[in-house]
């Protein structure tokens, strides 16, 4: 073949020609290198620091989930923390639709980087921030927000619900679901159950 092919050509003929084995084993090992190049990248990076049984792979929030998300803040002004931010969709979206500061906490330097680019992209960037946070160091994270949080505040949870509180609220189903829960509702829920200690001691 000369090399003034047209590249339709080449094409045609690489269409054409049977792969064989060799082939195959070329495609599967770049594939295997693409994979383990991700793998190093983007995804480990965030498992380090992570105890094993705490351990999550990084899925991206699906447009529904977004909406599932937004759907029970909806009503809602003020800040928005999001803590294990990913790609930063959640906090983008909710400073489009008004929540100010709006601000993402992510444990993994690439997925913060890309999370900056997307705003950036979006021309947001100077109003929303994204930080590299260890959030696993906050191993008591429902006890700091009941601590930290006035009775105002709304936590939503993506995905993975808080295991010992009850939602108030419950958008989508499967792995679009979230959970909303009232911080007013849950130190009441606490009262309830000290109370309910005190009485049977």
């Amino acid at each position: 073949m000369d090399d003034d092919d047209a590249p339709e050509e080449v094409f045609a003929e690489l269409k054409t020609r049977p792969i064989g084995g060799w082939g195959v084993a070329q495609i599967g090992a770049g594939t295997g290198l693409a994979v383990y190049a991700m793998w190093v990248g983007i995804l480990q990076p965030g498992f380090r620091k992570v105890p094993l049984r705490l351990q999550v792979p990084y899925i991206p929030a699906s447009k529904a989930q977004v909406q599932n998300v937004m759907t029970l803040l909806r009503g809602r002004k003020g800040g928005l923390v999001d803590l294990g931010s990913g790609d930063g969709r959640i906090v983008l979206e909710a400073h489009q639709r008004g929540f100010s500061p709006a601000v993402g906490y992510e444990l993994n330097p690439w997925l913060v980087q890309l999370a900056r680019f997307h705003a950036w992209r979006a021309g947001h960037h100077e109003k929303v921030s994204y930080r590299r946070e260890d959030l696993w160091k906050l191993s008591l994270l429902q006890e700091k927000l009941q601590a930290e949080l006035p009775d105002d505040a709304l936590v939503v949870a993506g995905r993975f619900p808080l295991p010992d509180w009850k939602p108030c609220r419950i958008e989508g189903q499967g792995v679009d679901r979230a959970w909303a829960y009232s911080m007013q509702a849950q130190r009441q829920n606490i009262g309830k159950e000290n109370n309910n200690s005190i009485t049977t001691e």
